[in-house]
């Protein structure tokens, strides 16, 4: 894949559904009793990797053309699967569907790709366990190309219900994945359970929880679920993806005689730290249609090119805006003075180390950048030219340097714009019709 500098991209889209959203609507869908209906649905490679789960864990699954069907089975229908449940490339599946397994009367392995089975687990198997399921890493004797000890705290990993109990977990990192594990499990434990978090964490699981009849409440940082709901199959309608919408909003930003209008994005204020610092940075961004769909705020977002300007971001917002900090350091480059990132350790543990990739492609390409522990220090300004991109198979690496080079002299090529199908199959379609508008 090669791409060249446009000077122009106007016109409308709407991009795929939201992938957390889609994610929960199977699971908590698998659980309810009943048919869920998801419209909306992503087809891209993590949440059919969902999909294929609980399809192994007996439940019916329908899915085509942007809807899935998903025939739940209760709270307490699950079977064992037949053989080892296969998470792709997806942390959000890994991590989700183990709060859920720990509830369950039998033992179930996970395994993923080599991207997977580099991340961090542990963070799920501590309040798991506490709870009283139990887990183990998988070692060479079982699963030979891992190459692994059984201590690693990552996958492939065998887990096993027990009879859970209710605890107050106090994360020591906002996460939503971690958070939502937890308040899965508890559903099926002995009393009440809570989650605290440094920072309030994405609640996609809180709301559409509480939409399927579970008891969740929040109090600031703090969730809280009772155990034993009866979940009730619901028809859902995933909005689009604002961190797939973020390389949009980043085009319209920074390339000339630009505007594009993005329809049906969702919004939630947990999700939407792209847009409070794009408009920081002095871009002409307006959210029109506000609206509520399915329990979540939606807006279409208009964009025109802007005059940008270097902030620091770090703080509370960054679990708000922690997905498109890569397309973020990009917007960076192209704008006057320093931006400065920090407070985002966890970029060092998602698909690749983004702080590392981020910062070594926008080095090819000609940016003034310095990687930091937590972040980065981007120098703004400096017209940047096409390099051959190292994408570490990452997707939201793909699609940041993908907005990067259609800004810059010369050509920009990839080792793997394929990877893009894990969150946005049809990414380099909507450029294209944009860029010949």
């Amino acid at each position: 894949m090669e791409i060249t500098k446009k000077h122009s991209f106007r016109g409308e889209l709407s991009v795929p559904g939201d992938k957390s959203i889609s994610h929960r609507g199977v699971m908590f869908g698998a659980i309810a009793e009943g048919l869920t209906e998801i419209t909306g649905f992503l087809e891209g490679a993590d949440c059919l990797s969902t999909i294929a789960c609980f399809q192994k864990l007996g439940v019916e699954i329908e899915q085509a053309g942007g809807r899935a069907l998903v025939h739940g089975k209760g709270l307490h229908g699950l079977s064992a699967p037949s053989g080892v449940l296969d998470v792709g490339n997806s942390g959000t599946t890994t991590r989700l569907i183990s709060g859920i397994l720990a509830g369950q009367p039998f033992e179930s392995v996970l395994d993923g790709d080599a991207s997977i089975r580099k991340r961090p687990m542990g963070r799920i198997f501590t309040p798991l366990s506490e709870m009283g399921a139990s887990f183990q890493c998988l070692d060479a004797a079982s699963f030979p190309e891992a190459r692994r000890a059984a201590d690693s705290g990552c996958a492939p990993f065998a887990v096993r219900g027990g009879h859970l109990h209710g605890i107050h977990y106090r994360s020591p990192i906002a996460s939503a994945q971690v958070k939502s594990a937890v308040l899965l499990a508890g559903l099926y434990a002995d009393g009440v359970t809570k989650v605290t978090e440094p920072a309030l964490s994405r609640n996609h699981t809180e709301r559409m929880l509480a939409g399927f009849g579970a008891e969740v409440s929040s109090d600031g940082a703090t969730a809280s679920i009772l155990p034993g709901p009866k979940l009730e199959g619901q028809r859902i309608c995933v909005p689009g993806d604002i961190s797939s919408a973020a390389y949009f909003i980043a085009l319209g930003l920074a390339v000339p005689n630009s505007e594009i209008l993005i329809r049906n994005v969702g919004v939630n204020p947990t999700r939407d730290g792209i847009i409070r610092a794009a408009l920081d940075m002095g871009g002409d961004l307006t959210l029109l249609n506000e609206r509520e769909v399915s329990g979540e705020p939606v807006a279409d977002v208009l964009v025109r090119s802007s005059s940008l300007r270097g902030i620091t971001v770090g703080g509370p917002i960054i679990p708000a805006l922690i997905d498109e900090i890569p397309v973020l350091a990009v917007l960076a480059a192209f704008a006057e003075g320093t931006t400065v990132i920090r407070d985002a350790q966890e970029l060092k543990v998602k698909e690749s180390d983004r702080i590392a990739v981020v910062s070594e492609n926008l080095k090819a390409m000609g940016a003034d950048v310095t990687p930091t522990d937590d972040g980065m220090v981007i120098q703004g300004g400096k017209p940047l030219h096409g390099a051959r991109i190292q994408t570490a198979h990452d997707h939201r690496i793909a699609m940041a340097f993908c907005v990067a080079g259609l800004n810059a002299d010369g050509e920009t090529s990839f080792d793997d714009s394929a990877c893009v199908t894990v969150s946005y199959p049809s990414f380099f379609e909507d450029i294209e019709r944009l860029a010949a508008r």
